[in-house]
Parts: structure tokens; C-alpha cells; sequence
């Protein structure tokens, strides 16, 4: 495949799953499997950094008032009920704390699941089972219906939960931390806020320790030389995930509201055991 449209491919991809629940680095790495691409290389592995890093920055850009007005806010909140511990931007570092710690202590496992196909199968349709009994289980008990109502154990209990979608690849940050959102009390729209919230923090900082180690190895090692060809596509990717991302989340904030994540699911359901069944028949 010509390069310069299988970096649009992956950037649509890219864009279009990282938010979703259903798992942005599942679907990069079966898709470059498909198309033939070298999961060793680490030109194509600093690619997939650099296109997570563009759907990432549509966030604070989506959600900049929003974003302000905690600042603004901060300790009191907007009802003034609020304290250094419990605004939501505390709540926020809370559960990235709880979640950045033990994944960078765990990095070395992380790294050994990266290419695990079928872990991302069983992942995936797992995840999705869980999801589904979540989503039924907890859509007619209302609860929490803003972040800024939220508990400091929430926060704690979703930043604990997300280590997992650090663990096994296919899980889904954005599924983990909707359905712990649930589980917590969270309606279905407050888990999803504070899902975004989250992954600004979680994402930048898991996609920016990547980059680093890329462009500044260690051991001795020289950085990767990158030429202009390297660059473009890396551009190209990076602006269509950040485009194909702002689009799906802004969807994605409205379809929830209605249709809620059993389609999401079912998704899931049918994507981990195709994937399961292809990884085993030794196809790719």
C-alpha cells in the first residue's frame, strides 16, 4: 500500500477509536497486521505514538471552556461545596496518579503484551461482556450527575480500575474508565466527562514518556534518523487522527446521552472473537 494513504488510514483509525470504548491500540495494531506493517519497526512504532498524540490534543481544544472554568473555580467549584481534594481537577490528578504509578513500575510487562493478538481478542470480547452488564445493570439507577459532585474514592476506585487498560492491551482506557465511572455511582454522561478529563493527563503523559524514548534512546544509542518522507507522513497522520477524533467525540458526547454503550459492546463482542479466531488460525 502506498505509503501516504496508509498513513491517512491509520490516522482515520486512530481517530476514530481512541475515545470510543473500544480500544485505540487494539485496532492500530490489528490493522497494521492486516496492511503488512512491521510491528518491530520502530519508525511505525513512534508513527502510532505521534497520531495518539494528535487525537489527544482535540480535547483541551473541545473542552477548553469547560477546562477554564474548573481553573477558574478552583478549590471552591462553582457551588462553592468544593475543597482542595474534591474539585474536580483534584479528582482528576487523584486518578492519574493512581493510575501512573503503578503503570510505570509495571512498564516492562505493558511492553510484552503490545504484540499479543490474542490477548487483544479476549480483551476485547471480555470487555465488551462487561460492558454490556455494566452499562444494563446501572443506566436505571441514576447517580452522580456531574463531575463536580464527584467523591474522592470515585476518583481513586476509576484511576485503579484504568491500570488495567495499561496491562492488557484491548481493554480499553475509555471502557475501563466508563463502566468503573458506573460501577462508582457515575451516570452514564458524568463517566464519559470524566473519562475525557482523565485521558488528557493519562494520555499525554503515556504517549510522551513513548516519544521520549524514542527520540532520545538510551544505552548509547543513536535517535532515530527520520527524512522528509518520514516527516510528512507523520504529519499527515498526526492532523487527520486529531480532525477524525474532534468529530467522533463530539458525536460520541450526544449518541450517549440517548442510545447509551450496549451497541459499543456488541462491537466488541463480535471484534474480539473474529480477532481470536484469525490470531489462532495463524493467518497474520
Amino acid at each position: 500500500m502506498n505509503d501516504y494513504l496508509l498513513s491517512i488510514l491509520l490516522g482515520v483509525i486512530e481517530g476514530l477509536t481512541e475515545f470510543l470504548p473500544v480500544s485505540s491500540t487494539a485496532h492500530l495494531r490489528i490493522s497494521e497486521a492486516l496492511l503488512g506493517v512491521n510491528l518491530e519497526d520502530g519508525y511505525w512504532k513512534m508513527f502510532s505514538i505521534v497520531i495518539q498524540l494528535g487525537a489527544i490534543l482535540c480535547l483541551p481544544i473541545l473542552f477548553h471552556q469547560r477546562i477554564a472554568g474548573f481553573f477558574a473555580t478552583f478549590p471552591q467549584g462553582k457551588r462553592g461545596d468544593r475543597t482542595v481534594m474534591t474539585h474536580p481537577l483534584s479528582m482528576t490528578l487523584i486518578a492519574f496518579v493512581c493510575t501512573a504509578g503503578p503503570a510505570f513500575l509495571l512498564k516492562k510487562v505493558i511492553g510484552r503484551n503490545l504484540e499479543n493478538l490474542p490477548l487483544m481478542g479476549g480483551a476485547l470480547l471480555v470487555g465488551g461482556l462487561i460492558m454490556w452488564a455494566v452499562d444494563v445493570m446501572c443506566a436505571s439507577k441514576g447517580g452522580t450527575t456531574d463531575v463536580e459532585e464527584m467523591s474522592f474514592g470515585q476518583s481513586v476506585w476509576i484511576g485503579l480500575c484504568q491500570i488495567l487498560a495499561a496491562l492488557i492491551p484491548g481493554t480499553s482506557r475509555s471502557m475501563i474508565t466508563i463502566a468503573a465511572g458506573q460501577t462508582s455511582g457515575l451516570t452514564r454522561s458524568a463517566a464519559l466527562e470524566f473519562s475525557f478529563l482523565l485521558s488528557i493527563p493519562t494520555m499525554a503523559a503515556a504517549t510522551g514518556y513513548d516519544l521520549l524514548k524514542f527520540l532520545k534512546p538510551g544505552h548509547g544509542e543513536p535517535p532515530p534518523h527520520i527524512d522528509s518522507h518520514g516527516w510528512a507522513l507523520l504529519a499527515i497522520g498526526f492532523v487527520i487522527s486529531f480532525l477524525v477524533a474532534w468529530a467522533v467525540v463530539a458525536w460520541f458526547l450526544q449518541w450517549v446521552r440517548k442510545h447509551g454503550f450496549v451497541p459499543f459492546a456488541i462491537y466488541r463482542i463480535v471484534a474480539g472473537a473474529a480477532v481470536i479466531a484469525w490470531a489462532l488460525s495463524g493467518a497474520h
